[in-house]
């Protein structure tokens, strides 16, 4: 039987505003039938802390250090915690809530699109797995992350290597539309990362930062060997076609395509307005 043959775009590394616009922008154009359903994978020019829609900036992100650090800076679609996005492979997948593969519930079209995550870490030569809260106080923590920090934050599903958490991700749904995006990290400058959010005291950020290490992993921190980005990037692509089942082909955008990335960037994604509304 044919697979399915689904878009694929390898965008390279964009700016904070291009990264969103152009998944906002699949989403927009697959919701009216003008493209199939899209994989993306894309990297970060500056590296750059995006935070999540519903996080509030005043509260949560220490600006000073974000400008210290040469920081891009964005607000997501999606919701989730803060992610800084430096050495990482950020993958979209786009498609619509009815497709045939999709579950109609979050986490189970969450867990459905991972699957081609997960082979891609097997791929890589890794013990991945999906970690399901079991007991009731997990399940009622991941209502009530403790923290700023996405890889710090429990969620349904998560994509596990040796005790670890390995992947962030996040979903939106709008226009009859799924987009899921999210972060598989290579490397991670771990003070990098907690220098840019706000704690009630040192002791806090120290113990939270602590934590982490016991939650959290970069493949190269658990591969017997270098992992590169070129690598990284076929073997989540082999992933995402074996694991939902469907054949990749390069998508190109028009120019048309791309005017209208550039102007959504510039409108939304590089407003103030949008970037501090909370």
């Amino acid at each position: 039987m044919d697979k399915e043959v689904w878009g694929f775009i390898d965008s390279g590394e964009g700016s904070p505003a291009f990264n969103m616009a152009l998944d906002e922008a699949l989403l927009e154009w697959h919701s009216q039938g003008e493209i199939p359903p899209m994989i993306r994978f894309y990297g970060w020019n500056p590296a750059t802390l995006s935070i999540g829609y519903f996080q509030q900036v005043d509260k949560e992100i220490d600006l000073e250090k974000v400008r210290e650090h040469q920081l891009g800076f964005v607000r997501r679609p999606t919701g989730g915690r803060g992610v800084l996005h430096e050495h990482e492979l950020t993958y979209s997948v786009i498609v619509t809530e009815d497709h045939p593969q999709m579950p109609k519930t979050v986490t189970e079209a969450y867990r459905v699109i991972s699957e081609g995550i997960l082979k891609g870490f097997q791929h890589l030569g890794m013990e991945a797995y999906f970690a399901v809260p079991k007991t009731a106080e997990e399940r009622e923590s991941l209502k009530n992350p403790r923290s700023a920090v996405c890889f710090d934050a429990p969620s349904w599903y998560e994509l596990v290597v040796e005790g670890r958490k390995v992947a962030g991700s996040a979903q939106t749904r709008q226009k009859g539309v799924i987009l899921q995006h999210g972060s598989i990290l290579l490397d991670i400058d771990e003070d990098k990362l907690f220098s840019l959010f706000k704690y009630s005291s040192e002791r806090v950020k120290q113990r939270m930062q602590k934590a982490f290490k016991d939650k959290a992993v970069a493949i190269n921190e658990i591969s017997n060997r270098q992992i590169a980005l070129p690598e990284a990037k076929e073997a989540f692509r082999i992933g995402f076609e074996q694991g939902l089942n469907i054949e990749l082909k390069p998508y190109v955008l028009s120019e048309q395509q791309l005017e209208f990335v550039n102007k959504l960037a510039q409108e939304r994604y590089e407003n103030d307005e949008w970037t501090f509304k909370r």
